[in-house]
């Protein structure tokens, strides 16, 4: 840069600074305020407008941490002010520091009747009033004093403040404006032309005509304001840029669609009661905006979060109805919430899209057909089949720019799942969900678009996000300025649907990427909080039985369905599998409550159970097992109630005189050395050693587990390198547990404590194990290790309605970063006519690769990783007691997995009752699973059957019914009829044919107990 070029544009950035953003406001009036410091939890507006108020000064402290002031407010516009085409405003300054909108005080502003006006944060700290001059101004600000937990993204250090009862009471603020102010209309627009003339001097090319035009162009506008009269000279100096301003893209510039946005984290570094203002925040902002700006069209997806609104401020809802109908605030991604996709299993997945799409079809008569996930840590391969099964028609994410290692190869592209399905599919090459439309960003989305050549467009989100806030005047402003602005793309507002539209008729044969898009980065997540995850897990499974159980005895018996019951249900778990609850990577407020909701949830659903179940068997004392699990479990047929039977002979457990103990059911043979290790696991009917020679199988290993930054949701490769291996037992004994005798091992390490047992069950080929931890370890994680002797270069991991093959090797950097994974109940190895899986009932973190052991042979190690104790954003990450349980199945194929990953999850009930109650349904192939059971959404009593084909091959089977009913169809996610089905309504039989993975929905309507007549 030429030294003359230097010295224009430091001066430019100055007289901005420092001449041309203090003009922008003038005449400014004082206000006056006093305050109410609400007591505990927010309160309505119609409460805190009756509270007694005390007087409070510009300067004054406020606001205990997650605290809630209202302040009232009182002036009176002078009678000499002028305002014209300019606008009169409230300025506020809560004490705000310098980091974003949304992590820290934020208010909203009402009018005294109670009308909402708009939110006010930091770099949106304005109200437009629409008073004259000498008329009074009043108004009230509910403000919410939620700490910086992460000091504006800066520092990522143990904190108190994530806890109300252990964040203090001192004031986090101090109120430091609060005025009345004419904004000048003609300096605010100079402003704009000016930032926009700088950003596009950070991104052209110094030796390039168009950089000296601007910097002259700049040059004659500093000769031209005047510091003592800028309101006066203003236009002069907007007309010596408008040249440069109107220099339209060049012909073959990129365009973006620049698509208003707010992602708002349903919780994150606040609590869900917290997201619920921030909305209403956020939606008031962006009504307020529309009001100013007719082009500006915002996307708002998580019908939760409409939801909340609805509820808490219907005023404002009706207000978002009606631009909803207009098509400028418009609903997008069909979920109840932006949620995690690795960890949900299959069925809540689909009732993501469930709750989310009839949500948005009831309230505005609209259906979505784009999946919305810009910031979830990773996607499962499954959902492309379960968002094209529930009407979508694109998706798309930004998270996958956070890659670690290597970088996607395309941003547009047709994304195909494991059955096969293939969705269209966009990565905002912009990097960021939260743009502000700077030139930098939209000059990043040009340079970095991977697929230029066969397409020219993009899509750019803006607005304040993750805390809230959405776009502002500013950000429109830029839009406008950057529409056809040579150096830059073409800038276009407009709505997702647009963008895909135009996308989908401008790239007819996109590029196919296959299977999972794993994000390399955040594989912490797996297993941070194991509580909320293990109560999402256990949720999962009771609402399967509560659903199966009540739509069984409504079919049968005629017994009213608790629709209620289970949706507020439904509703609980999808809203806690968003993607920073699930994932364990919020402040300790979150978790705490999510664990108690999951309780509460427990203690709902368990009464819905028994009440089904004992209208199904009627009242007696014959004992009988109850299995709600898609597989025989013993004599327990699925989806049935049986007699409870022997299992057979019990197990020998014999101690040996060296310390351990000898395991034997007939099938297996282990052993158990004095430290509790197990060495041996022998297959009687193989005569196959699974232990690898010279390892132990169930070796717990405690690492170093200190993520470079983002300690709850990071893993980083390094936590291999150091690691203790838990060898030292307190003790080995032979007691007896639930199903017989086993063997309990003591361990303490560090602070804690794990109290482990191995057991065999009568007639089964797997070793059970579970563990009772009392963690107390700090930045450790705690691994789970079985070393089999089994050749595999590849591992099966399931996901929703299936699973995924990964490899057990690191041959590129795409598979050395995928060194932690996630799975849901089980993972499997093989060898051609041998294979080994672990079940799991609450883990969702493993990793799986090749190793030698201490012997010098090879063995395919399976981890599951069980614990982690991170410092942030939770300092109490974990602490305390867990439950959890495992097995290891030995000669097992991948059905075999299937079974047992549902027998930890649905275990058989054992209840009192008159007799057995047969299944509703079966299916005559094991590989053809039914998902769920239940009645149907729109209250019709109709029955709704979803299966999935679970092995990976295509499958033809009969599902028999034994119940009554009048037609069945196949239908979509969403239980919308689309296609007729093999049938025999005689008979009961239903011929389904599945290609490998795929989903099936099944409604039956005229749903009744077979014999009886059709019920009224």
């Amino acid at each position: 840069m030429h030294h003359n070029d230097q010295h224009v544009t430091e001066r430019s950035h100055r007289t901005l600074d420092e001449q041309l953003l203090p003009a922008v406001h003038r005449a400014r009036a004082r206000v006056d305020v006093e305050a109410w410091e609400v007591p505990d939890e927010p309160v309505a507006f119609e409460e805190a407008v009756a509270a007694a108020y005390r007087p409070l000064a510009v300067g004054d402290a406020w606001g205990r941490p997650w605290g809630t002031t209202w302040f009232h407010l009182r002036a009176r516009v002078p009678e000499d002010w002028r305002v014209g085409k300019d606008s009169l405003e409230l300025l506020v300054d809560l004490g705000f520091t310098d980091s974003s909108p949304g992590f820290q005080a934020e208010a909203l502003a009402y009018r005294p009747d109670g009308r909402i006006l708009k939110g006010i944060e930091p770099r949106n700290a304005h109200v437009t009033l629409p008073q004259r001059p000498g008329e009074p101004v009043e108004l009230y600000l509910e403000a919410a004093s939620n700490p910086d937990i992460a000091q504006g993204g800066r520092a990522f250090l143990p904190t108190p403040l994530g806890d109300k009862e252990t964040a203090g009471d001192q004031p986090l603020y101090r109120l430091r404006r609060l005025e009345l102010a004419i904004r000048d209309v003609r300096v605010w627009d100079l402003v704009q032309d000016v930032r926009t003339l700088h950003g596009l001097l950070d991104v052209l090319p110094r030796d390039r005509p168009r950089y000296a035009t601007v910097l002259r162009a700049l040059e004659q506008m500093l000769d031209v304001i005047d510091p003592d009269d800028v309101p006066g000279t203003a236009e002069q100096a907007r007309d010596l840029l408008a040249p440069v301003l109107a220099s339209p893209a060049n012909a073959t510039a990129h365009t973006v669609v620049a698509v208003g946005h707010a992602h708002i984290d349903s919780a994150w570094l606040w609590p869900v009661r917290e997201t619920v203002r921030k909305c209403a925040r956020t939606f008031a902002n962006v009504l307020d905006l529309m009001d100013e700006d007719p082009d500006f069209v915002f996307a708002c997806s998580s019908a939760q979060q409409y939801a909340w609104v609805k509820e808490r401020y219907p005023a404002l809802f009706e207000r978002v109805r009606a631009r909803v109908a207009e098509g400028r605030f418009v609903p997008v991604g069909g979920m109840w919430v932006e949620s995690d996709t690795n960890m949900p299993g299959g069925e809540a997945m689909v009732r993501q899209f469930v709750a989310g799409k009839r949500f948005f079809l009831e309230e505005f008569g609209l259906e979505s057909q784009e999946v919305w996930l810009p910031d979830s840590f990773g996607y499962s391969a499954a959902l492309p089949q379960i968002a094209v099964g529930a009407g979508n028609r694109w998706f798309l994410t930004q998270k996958m720019s956070w890659n670690d290692t290597n970088t996607m190869p395309h941003h547009t592209f047709r994304w195909e799942g494991i059955d096969g399905t293939r969705i269209f599919t966009h990565f905002p090459p912009v990097d960021t969900y939260n743009s502000e439309l700077s030139a930098v960003e939209l000059d990043r989305a040009e340079r970095q678009f991977a697929d230029k050549g066969a397409t020219n467009v993009s899509l750019v989100p803006f607005g304040f996000g993750d805390g809230g806030g959405g776009p502002t005047r500013e950000m429109l402003a830029a839009a406008r300025r950057a529409g056809d602005l040579e150096g830059l793309p073409r800038v276009r507002l407009g709505s997702a649907q647009s963008f895909f539209e135009a996308a989908e008729a401008d790239y007819a044969d996109p590029p196919v990427w296959s299977g999972e898009l794993y994000l390399e980065l955040h594989r912490g997540t797996y297993t941070s909080q194991a509580r909320t995850k293990r109560g999402n897990r256990r949720s999962e499974h009771l609402l399967r039985e509560a659903e199966l159980w009540a739509a069984a005895a409504a079919v049968r018996t005629g017994a009213s369905y608790p629709y209620d019951e289970l949706e507020s249900a439904w509703h609980t778990v999808l809203l806690q599998q968003f993607h920073d609850i699930l994932p364990g990577s919020s402040i300790a407020w979150v978790h705490r409550e999510a664990e108690r909701r999951y309780d509460e949830l427990a203690q709902r659903l368990e009464p819905l159970i028994d009440d089904a179940l004992s209208t199904l068997v009627g009242a007696g004392s014959s004992p009988l097992c109850a299995n709600a699990g898609p597989l025989a479990v013993a004599d327990a047929p699925a989806l049935g109630v049986a007699p409870a039977l022997s299992d057979g002979a019990a197990p020998t457990v014999t101690a040996t005189p060296e310390g351990g103990a000898t395991l034997d059911n007939g099938l297996l043979r282990v052993v158990v050395d004095r430290d509790g290790l197990i060495r041996s696991v022998r297959h009687v009917a193989t005569g196959r050693e699974v232990v690898a020679a010279g390892a132990a199988a169930g070796l717990l290993q405690l690492h170093r587990d200190t993520p470079n930054k983002w300690d709850a949701w990071d893993i980083d490769a390094a936590y291999r390198r150091v690691h203790e291996d838990l060898t030292e037992a307190q003790s080995v004994a032979v007691i007896d547990g639930a199903d017989g005798a086993c063997v309990e091992v003591r361990r303490m390490f560090g602070a804690s404590s794990v109290v482990q047992r191995i057991a065999l069950r009568p007639g089964s080929t797997s070793v059970d194990l579970t563990f009772d931890i009392d963690w107390h370890e700090r930045q450790k994680l705690l691994k789970l290790t079985f070393p089999v002797a089994v050749h595999a270069d590849r591992f099966a991991a399931e996901t929703q309605f299936g699973h995924v093959f990964r490899p057990t090797h690191t041959n590129t950097s795409w598979e050395a970063a995928r060194f932690e994974v996630c799975a849901h109940r089980w993972v499997h190895v093989a060898e051609p006519g041998f294979g080994v899986g672990v079940a799991n009932d609450s883990t969702y973190g493993h990793d799986v690769r090749r190793e030698r052991t201490g012997s010098g042979d090879e063995a395919t190690v399976i981890r599951l990783s069980l614990l982690r104790a991170p410092l942030f954003p939770d300092p109490e990450a974990d602490q305390g007691r867990h439950a959890l349980a495992c097995s290891l199945v030995v000669g097992a194929d991948v059905m075999d997995a299937v079974a047992e990953g549902y027998r930890l999850n649905v275990p058989p009930r054992a209840i009192l009752g008159a007799g057995p109650s047969a299944p509703l349904l079966a299916v005559d192939d094991p590989a053809i699973v039914v998902e769920a059971v239940k009645l149907a959404e729109d209250r019709s009593g109709d029955l709704v059957v979803r299966l999935y084909e679970a092995r990976g091959a295509a499958r033809a089977g009969t599902l028999t019914t034994a119940f009554e009913w009048e037609a069945v169809v196949a239908t979509d996610l969403l239980e919308r009829p689309q296609a007729e089905v093999s049938a025999d309504g005689r008979t009961g039989r239903v011929e389904v044919a599945l290609r490998a993975f795929e989903i099936r929905t099944l409604r039956f309507s005229g749903a009744r107990a077979a014999g009886t007549e059709e019920r009224t």
